[in-house]
């Protein structure tokens, strides 16, 4: 089953590649403005050289390291306040929902303003942008706890924080992971989104745009394609991670289904 999904996502990224190199090889795009696929694979394998590409996409994946770990430091507890106080919860939910909608890339005008250091502005919009998936999903794993778990331990004299340590914790972690996932994808986007808009020194966004001034289309793409590529293997990391420590949690959804 794992070996055919894997198989049907290789076939599709093949047929994409194919299909766009068919369509340059027509001539109907200018590949001044787009080169053709085989031109950009080829500009990304160069970049593997390129000790300047190497060092920006280096202090890109510092930016990103240190942001998703801030977050998760912040976050998780966040959620597990919340999630387990509900009055405090329903208290702060309507500043959760104004917050939450207000689009990432619009707060790094702010941090350019509040940040002198590029690497403290990278960090504080991944923070502020990545924290929204893991509270949300860490309050909702909360709310989803067996009760009739949580009554049975208070029935043997146990107290909230033992009931949120020894049943809520092991139960939500597997939704607390997924959150964590989502928020390493959301980190990668804002790193770039935040390196192409503010500038700097280094960074795979500062590379974009040197490429893009300097004509060279295929660098660009090729930088960009491995921003993709990252965020690729981020996600596919954490998802074995989340199958190795909760397969509990596997196997009890497929009971249910």
């Amino acid at each position: 089953m794992e070996h055919a999904r894997v198989l049907r996502g290789v076939a599709g990224v093949a047929g994409f590649l194919a299909a766009a190199e068919i369509v340059g090889a027509t001539g109907l795009i200018d590949d001044r403005f787009l080169p053709r696929m085989s031109t950009i694979l080829r500009g990304a394998a160069e970049l593997l050289a390129d000790g300047e590409f190497l060092a920006d996409a280096r202090a890109s994946l510092v930016a990103w390291g240190l942001g998703l770990l801030l977050t998760v430091a912040v976050a998780v507890p966040a959620g597990l306040a919340l999630g387990a106080l509900p009055p405090v919860e329903r208290a702060v939910r309507p500043l959760i929902e104004f917050l939450r909608p207000i689009p990432s890339v619009a707060v790094i005008p702010l941090a350019i303003l509040l940040f002198s250091d590029n690497l403290h502005l990278r960090v504080a919009v991944v923070v502020y942008a990545a924290s929204w998936p893991i509270v949300i999903n860490t309050i909702y794993a909360l709310r989803d706890v067996d009760p009739l778990a949580k009554e049975t331990l208070r029935s043997f004299g146990f107290g909230p924080v033992s009931v949120l340590l020894r049943v809520a914790l092991p139960s939500a972690a597997p939704f607390i992971a997924t959150g964590i996932r989502v928020a390493a994808g959301t980190a990668v986007i804002l790193v770039i989104s935040a390196e192409l808009l503010a500038g700097g020194a280094e960074g795979v966004g500062i590379y974009i745009l040197e490429a893009a001034g300097g004509n060279r289309m295929d660098l660009m793409l090729g930088a960009t394609l491995w921003a993709g590529l990252f965020g690729v293997l981020s996600n596919s990391a954490l998802v074995a991670v989340e199958r190795r420590m909760f397969r509990w949690h596997d196997a009890r959804a497929g009971a249910a289904r």
